[in-house]
């Protein structure tokens, strides 16, 4: 697991704030801040691109961020975060299906996703219980986390 330093910046985000992490070479982590956390700037020219990235998918579900990457994680994990970024905007998977297409059990799935340093980038909301019910969400299945989990859903046209 990479180092956590202090954010890059703080960015807005329709449903609070996100903490942005970044390395020269890329984006090595978003976190989900609670509504009213103060926003942070930053003359990072990586930091500016992913607030214009994170913007024009908050204005267009559609947009897929196209951004450097730098997610750090065993090779199961990234072979998880991977399949993640192939279910398309609108579209959900359960745990389960996920577990199928990489042979592996849903409980190591739902760590892996749980596990996400990267999440909207990496979708890890799109990923439901089997019974269609939202599941968990940043290891979490009430609270704050489960209400961004709805947003991000809804703002994809799911909910």
């Amino acid at each position: 697991m990479m180092e956590r330093l202090p954010y890059a910046a703080v960015l807005t985000a329709p449903f609070g704030a996100i903490g942005v992490y970044v390395r020269e070479v890329g984006l090595t982590g978003l976190d989900f801040l609670p509504p009213g956390t103060r926003p942070r700037s930053s003359p990072s020219s990586l930091v500016t691109r992913v607030a214009t990235e994170l913007d024009a998918y908050f204005t267009d579900a559609r947009h897929v961020p196209d951004l450097p990457l730098v997610a750090v994680g065993s090779p199961f994990r990234l072979r998880v975060w991977q399949a993640l970024r192939r279910i398309p905007v609108g579209c959900t998977r359960a745990y389960g299906e996920l577990a199928r297409e990489l042979d592996s059990a849903a409980r190591a799935v739902g760590q892996a996703v749980g596990d996400n340093p990267l999440p909207i980038v990496i979708p890890c909301h799109r990923v439901i219980a089997a019974d269609g019910s939202l599941g968990g969400f940043n290891h979490s299945r009430t609270g704050y986390s489960l209400d961004i989990k709805r947003w991000l859903l809804r703002h994809e046209g799911v909910l």
